[in-house]
């Protein structure tokens, strides 16, 4: 509707003079339109070009800085400041880890292997010397051969082991608690020295003893029952006119026996492998260290044992690579020497030399693989790397390391080890050095 004749005006009133061109624009018209780029009518919009793929992309992360996990990425490896990866370990890093430790700590673990060693090889190098010389006057005058004489011999070098066997077992646990305090600092990487390693574990070597002397119990009573049981039989004379066919029952008694025997052993020599670390490390005694022991390889006991048996077989090699020289020329100077005091004495020496230069590297490796493999099950069982690497980064910022990273072995620290006691809840319980760095 208009007020008068005439056309429409082209804008209602009160617009603006200048007004956006119609939609999709009008047939004919000229300029621009709203339409959208591309389409007909619309402006020209240049093609984008495409965004080059990543380098790692073209396969499960091919080249990439990430490469490892199913979407082109992978966890940054874990911290090494010390001897291991401060996760949980494989049999490569616990071996790894144990030559390291030998090679960065030469004196505190060469040195006192060396000394461990002499001692507890002198009792079976008499005790070979002496037998060898038996052996020896035998050979120079095989007329002058008495039972006596080789019953003197056979029983020299019985007693001579039997007493190196002790002192060998009695060595090699108190050698693992000290070397296993060199250890504790080694995996944070720093050093530490014979004296200070003393220091630290001479505290602990009573409960040391009391481990040995209740793990060897343990372990041997069987082999004591049964001799309990022959020794009452013997003293009861019921082997008295035995025939061949009770003969042949003992012997197959002690046939099953032994069979029932090696499980045994086995069981309780893996279970009670990480006593003495506890002891040493958290300041256990002597049952609650058996006891923390036995609950850490819980789960896990094959694998244990597989380690062990493993590193038995790796040390009994080496030991025997080593020695066979001195134990060779030993040999055979105790026999050619018929049985002269100088000949039986330089024996005994070559036969101990040979034996503390296997030992010295022997005992080491042992109580290595032993300590590491006492931090891998509590890395697996308690998450222990977690406190292990919060603290590494805590040295790495120092640019040292503290010596009261000793106190994070203490239980308390690792994760799901009781409420609060975690490494992210609480306070820590002791020591001047936590998971955060210096407490106040």
């Amino acid at each position: 509707m208009t007020d008068g004749p005439g056309s429409t005006p082209d804008m209602p009133s009160g617009w603006a003079a200048e007004q956006p061109p119609p939609y999709g624009g009008a047939t004919g018209a000229s300029g621009s339109s709203w339409a959208s780029p591309g389409a007909p009518g619309g402006p020209t919009v240049p093609p984008v070009p495409p965004v080059p793929p990543p380098p790692y992309a073209g396969g499960p992360y091919a080249g990439g800085p990430y490469a490892g996990g199913p979407y082109g990425y992978r966890p940054p490896d874990a911290p090494r400041p010390g001897i291991i990866p401060l996760r949980p370990l494989t049999l490569g890093d616990i071996l790894d880890g144990t030559i390291k430790l030998i090679r960065s700590n030469p004196k505190a673990t060469l040195g006192l292997s060396a000394i461990v060693a002499a001692i507890t090889a002198i009792p079976t190098a008499v005790g070979q010397a002496l037998s060898f010389g038996s052996l020896g006057e035998i050979m120079a005058d095989p007329y002058a051969y008495t039972a006596d004489a080789s019953l003197a011999g056979e029983a020299a070098q019985l007693i001579g082991s039997i007493i190196g066997y002790v002192m060998t077992f009695v060595g090699t646990t108190v050698l693992t608690g000290v070397l296993t305090r060199v250890l504790g600092r080694a995996v944070f990487g720093g050093r530490i020295t014979v004296g200070e390693a003393w220091r630290l574990a001479r505290s602990r070597l009573p409960a040391l003893f009391g481990l040995v002397l209740l793990q060897a119990l343990i372990l041997m009573l069987p082999l004591l029952a049964l001799l309990a049981v022959f020794v009452s039989l013997a003293a009861a004379d019921a082997f008295g006119g035995a025939g061949d066919t009770t003969a042949g029952a003992l012997v197959l008694v002690v046939l099953l026996f032994l069979v029932a025997y090696v499980p045994y052993l086995l069981f309780f020599y893996t279970r009670l492998s990480l006593a003495a670390p506890a002891i040493v490390l958290e300041g256990r005694g002597v049952t609650d260290a058996m006891s923390r022991s036995w609950r850490l390889v819980k789960g896990d006991s094959w694998r244990v044992l597989g380690i062990l048996l493993l590193t038995a077989i790796l040390a009994a090699i080496i030991s025997s690579v080593l020695a066979i020289p001195f134990t060779f020329g030993g040999s055979i100077l105790g026999m050619l020497s018929g049985g002269t005091a100088g000949g039986t004495t330089i024996a005994a020496l070559l036969l101990a030399v040979g034996q503390a230069l296997a030992a010295m590297i022997a005992y080491p490796f042992q109580a290595g693989v032993t300590g590491l493999l006492y931090a891998d099950r509590r890395m697996r069982a308690e998450a222990f790397d977690l406190v292990l690497q919060t603290a590494a980064a805590q040295n790495q910022s120092q640019g040292w390391v503290h010596a009261g990273v000793d106190d994070l072995w203490h239980p308390s620290y690792a994760a799901g080890t009781g409420p609060g006691s975690a490494p992210y809840h609480g306070a820590p319980p002791h020591g001047p050095y936590g998971p955060y760095g210096p407490q106040a």
